[in-house]
């Protein structure tokens, strides 16, 4: 599961503080910098603990 877009949002396994599980993918590279769709906040995550961290892509009505 390799196959990430910037732009794109993923749901995570652990929850954000703010109670969110979903995620919007900002950057891509050795890190990833993701940004948490309910309150705004990100953060900078090695590819090997996104990787790990992801439960699903989430699909939207939008097109992408």
């Amino acid at each position: 599961m390799s196959d990430f877009a910037v732009g794109q949002k993923v749901r995570m396994k652990k929850p954000h503080p703010c109670g969110s599980e979903i995620w919007e993918v900002v950057r891509i590279g050795m890190d990833f910098r993701i940004k948490c769709v309910e309150c705004g906040r990100s953060l900078m995550l090695p590819r090997s603990k996104f990787e790990k961290g992801v439960r699903e892509i989430v699909k939207t009505t939008a097109t992408q």
